[in-house]
């Protein structure tokens, strides 16, 4: 699938897969000089590039599991979502859950972006639900013996 992409910077970096079989194409930090992310605080960084998304399909914003893991560096927002009508720049909220400040280097990978289709729902309400054997069980209740 061919998805149009605008770079906002000269130096803007094209997403790209890790290997073959990659789901996330990795977002690099469009940024001039070094940028330190403080404990606890979040920057948005952004990449230097707008995209054009085709109807029926959205963006999600992942950590890269190395730089979360490894420095403590993932979205504040967990998974950021693109929708298609988005035309402004890609930008990553990164939150620094470290003990220490880490230091982002320009071009340096900061996310990874998978696009996927998804389904628009009509929602409406129901005075009953369709019973199941889990019922009501939420939030681990599965997991019990």
């Amino acid at each position: 699938m061919k998805v149009k992409l605008k770079k906002l910077n000269p130096n803007a970096q094209m997403p790209s897969y890790g290997s073959e079989f990659s789901a996330g194409a990795d977002l690099c930090a469009c940024i001039d000089s070094e940028l330190v992310v403080e404990s606890g605080q979040t920057v948005f960084v952004g990449t230097g590039l707008a995209m054009e998304l085709p109807c029926g399909y959205v963006a999600l914003i992942y950590a890269r599991s190395g730089l979360a893991c490894k420095r403590g560096l993932a979205p504040a927002n967990k998974v950021g979502v693109i929708d298609s009508d988005y035309r402004g720049e890609i930008k990553v909220a990164l939150h620094n859950h470290s003990s220490e400040p880490q230091t982002i280097v320009p071009n340096e990978r900061i996310a990874q972006m998978v696009v996927t289709p998804y389904i628009k729902c009509d929602f409406e309400i129901a005075d009953t639900l369709e019973d199941t054997v889990r019922g009501e069980g939420g939030f681990g209740s599965t997991g019990r013996n």
